[in-house]
């Protein structure tokens, strides 16, 4: 089925009118590094918020929800705690406010600010810059090889091609279109430019995905789903194993539950708690979550606009995927197993959208998915230049480069990135191997000493350098290792492992070197205000001034967080029960979602108006 013109037309209008934007807020952008990556700190916080849950919205992942929905039903709600998506929270909570005080540009300066400019300093600084440079190309891999799968499934042209010897798959070039096209809006418009597209790309995703929910809703009935579904499919909870049947309905589900190693569910559960709460206290990783904070004008607009994020983010989002779900459900089958041994899962959502939405809306909804997927790609290659330019050309090479200099080669340095990740991408295989190893081994290895940084004063730079180099180092080869004698384990499994050594290496580091200078960790502590094992450093800074007031909303954030996982899942699961028709289920979760919402306003929202 090839697009309409109608289609065709929406879609190229889109694409026009975001170049033309990028172009036109160009001037803004490049007057210096500030208004290049933070947008000056003029940015308005519910605008940050809108843009924030936009660059959440991205193709590669909705494609890799929809697909877990299919096969795990309600219980893939749970399986996103990989991430975890719960890290939100903690930022929204506290993080966020302790992040923004620091007046810094990007989290390398950060490290500056936390251990000061020591040999310690300088190391922690140059290896949080490898870790956002490697995690960013691995998300560039990540993107290139969704997009390009949903692009052919809609687009006919045949763009195969062979450069210096490498087949280019048609795929593959549609993904370079998509992502040349992404990255020139980028350079020339900086931050301006990627908060004014997405805020347009989430009121198109969300005009879309209530469309697309309308439209399922009254293509598919309960009987319909109930059929087309094993017993306990629809369900939340969950036992110590999956439980969850295919073999009558659809048996190429169960080879696919095998594969992903997810058949002991109750374990899985319990690794990526373990996992999500170190994940989550170590803070924003160096990438455009960090930036967004960072361009905030104040602490407290930092916490309102991470908060903003999940409540306009996941019901739109979650009514589009529980729709196309039940939709490819009830009547994709045949397609799907048309494709033989060959099989492709990831192809669910694609298909779905191919097959059944409308001409016009399906163009809005391709702009739309577009959108969201430029929108998170624009972000990454936005926040990474930072580092390579501020971080390393401006503080170690030349402290004197013009504003204009510094913002050329940030131009250079995205365009390097793209075409490095995009390297890696050709050569990826599957959304859910490079998700899991995203999510498990990369960002296991950042977690230990990103934690320690927050809540321990004797943790210093040495200490800092060691723990990342560790992690960074355990995320390539324990998997590596492992899967030696356990070929089929899966990177959550691998975690622990990785995070031991990280942990390892952090005190080792900390420990055979002296504490960093004392002024610089009373400057820290005065001015983030952090909770945790910090007591020398608060009687020196109580001693200079009584007046200070020491943080003790430890046990306030701890019920925040509790009560923020709750209020976030509920947005999630909603959609799915009024997709199946449980009005009791679905009534449950809407008081919930009130009370969580009452108790979040008054010992959260209250409490940051203060700020």
């Amino acid at each position: 089925m090839e697009l309409s013109w109608i289609d065709i037309g929406i879609i190229g209008a889109y694409l026009v009118l975001t170049l033309m934007l990028g172009f036109w807020l160009s001037k803004r952008a490049s007057k210096n590094l500030e208004a290049y990556f933070l947008g000056g700190n003029k940015i308005k916080w519910y605008f940050l918020g809108l843009s924030n849950a936009s660059g959440m919205f991205d193709i590669s992942g909705t494609m890799w929800t929809v697909t877990i929905a299919f096969v795990y039903g309600l219980k893939s709600v749970w399986i996103p705690w990989l991430w975890p998506v719960w890290n939100q929270i903690f930022v929204m909570v506290f993080l966020a406010i302790w992040m923004r005080r620091s007046n810094v540009m990007t989290g390398a300066q950060w490290i500056t600010f936390r251990f000061g400019d020591g040999r310690g300093g300088r190391l922690s600084h140059i290896i949080v810059v490898v870790f956002a440079v490697i995690s960013v190309i691995g998300f560039i891999a990540y993107f290139f090889e969704g997009i390009g799968k949903f692009a052919t499934t809609f687009f006919v042209w045949d763009l195969s091609a062979q450069f210096l010897g490498i087949n280019i798959s048609s795929e593959q070039s549609y993904a370079l279109i998509i992502i040349g096209i992404t990255t020139l809006y980028t350079l020339k418009g900086g931050m301006f430019s990627v908060v004014s597209t997405e805020v347009l790309q989430f009121l198109i995703m969300t005009v879309a995905s209530i469309s697309i929910a309308v439209v399922a809703y009254n293509m598919v009935t309960a009987e319909q789903i109930a059929a087309a579904v094993p017993e306990k499919w629809d369900q939340l909870f969950f036992s110590w194993e999956l439980d969850l049947d295919w073999s009558t309905l659809f048996p190429e589900l169960n080879d696919k539950i095998a594969t992903d190693g997810f058949g002991l569910f109750g374990c899985l559960v319990m690794m990526m708690i373990f996992k999500g709460i170190f994940a989550s206290l170590a803070g924003p990783v160096p990438s455009y979550d960090m930036q967004r904070i960072l361009s905030t004008r104040t602490p407290g607009e930092a916490a309102k606009m991470s908060g903003l994020t999940p409540l306009v983010l996941y019901i739109p989002r979650y009514l589009m995927i529980a729709g196309f779900t039940v939709m490819a459900l009830v009547y994709l089958k045949p397609e799907l197993m048309g494709m033989g041994a060959d099989i492709d899962f990831e192809m669910v959502l694609p298909l779905a959208i191919k097959r059944f939405v409308p001409v016009g809306l399906q163009g809005l909804l391709l702009a739309g998915l577009l959108a969201a997927f430029m929108g998170t790609f624009a972000a990454f290659i936005n926040a990474a230049p930072a580092y390579l330019v501020n971080d390393l050309y401006k503080k170690y090479i030349n402290p004197k480069a013009s504003d204009k200099r510094l913002v050329h080669y940030s131009y250079l340095s995205s365009f390097l990135l793209v075409i490095i990740g995009v390297s890696f991408g050709l050569f990826a295989t599957s959304l859910n191997r490079l998700t899991l190893w995203l999510t498990s081994s990369l960002y296991g290895g950042y977690a230990a000493a990103n934690v320690l940084k927050w809540i321990w004063w004797r943790f210093n730079g040495m200490g800092y350098f060691w723990g990342m180099l560790g992690g960074l180092l355990g995320s390539v080869i324990a998997p590596a290792l492992v899967r030696i004698w356990f070929p089929e384990a899966i990177d959550i499994y691998i975690f622990p492992l990785i995070l031991l050594l990280s942990f390892g290496a952090s005190w080792i580091g900390t420990l055979l070197t002296k504490p960093d200078d004392t002024e610089t960790l009373k400057k820290f502590y005065k001015q983030t205000k952090p909770w945790g094992f910090w007591k020398p450093i608060k009687d020196e800074v109580l001693k200079e001034d009584p007046s200070f007031k020491v943080n003790n909303d430890l046990l306030r954030d701890s019920f925040n967080i509790i009560i923020g996982i709750i209020w976030q899942m509920t947005m999630i699961v909603l959609p799915f029960y009024i997709m199946l028709r449980d009005k009791e289920a679905a009534a449950i979760t809407m008081v919930v979602l009130a009370a969580t919402t009452i108790l979040l306003k008054k010992y959260w929202y209250n409490h940051i108006k203060k700020i």
